[in-house]
């Protein structure tokens, strides 16, 4: 049987500590989906209490908000990305998926002997 190898990278963003990544950055596009970090959170089978966590470490690493929250109530609760938010997980989709395009091109190159006769 053939085996299909690739690669697979995963960024993740630093200033003294880690504070951004794929997990993040999920989280962030289930909040756009779900307009609700406590549903985005339960759509990645995610504590509540964890996502919160990652959202403060990126916002205090990164030194802006990237969500704007309101708590429930008569209208019900719920989460927006802020500006910013939007901007940087805009940004972070673009550089991933540029330097998926480049490591795909750079692979091709560098395994070339390992991938067409298995």
């Amino acid at each position: 049987m053939k085996k299909e190898m690739y690669p697979k990278l995963t960024i993740r963003l630093f200033t003294d500590q880690k504070c951004f990544g794929p997990g993040v950055a999920m989280l962030m596009h289930r909040v756009e989906e779900h307009r609700s970090l406590r549903s985005a959170a339960m759509s990645m089978e995610m504590a509540y209490s964890k996502a919160w966590a990652m959202m403060r470490n990126a916002e205090a690493g990164f030194g802006f908000k990237l969500l704007h929250s309101t708590t429930g109530g008569r209208g019900g609760g719920g989460a927006e990305l802020t500006e910013e938010g939007r901007a940087l997980l805009a940004a972070y989709d673009a550089y991933t998926a540029a330097l998926d395009r480049q490591a795909k091109e750079l692979f091709a190159q560098h395994f070339a002997a390992f991938l067409g006769n298995r």
